[in-house]
């Protein structure tokens, strides 16, 4: 699930083709557990944050994994990775 935004790119590995975009916090916190690395949180629209990660070639995947009930991580660390995203979320 990759969102275009208005306005790429934001720095210098920001090509859309670089980065995988979300707003959904569950497959943000997904991503996390496999080790995926969030570049920053796009804050624009003052209702929702839009997750930057950097893009591989299994990224959207494993995305797709997660909205299909088909992907498996550990249950402490997506709880734990739920928290960070939140906690970063409401610190910034």
């Amino acid at each position: 699930m990759i969102k275009k935004k208005q306005g790429w790119p934001q720095s210098e590995t920001d090509e859309p083709s670089e980065v995988f975009t979300t707003y959904d916090l569950g497959v943000s916190a997904a991503l996390l557990c496999l080790g995926y690395k969030l570049i920053r949180l796009d804050r624009n629209d003052p209702r929702k944050a839009l997750f930057v990660f950097k893009k591989d070639a299994e990224i959207d995947g494993h995305a797709n994994q997660y909205f299909s009930d088909q992907l498996k991580v550990k249950a402490r660390s997506f709880f734990d990775s739920i928290k960070a995203l939140k906690n970063k979320l409401y610190s910034e």
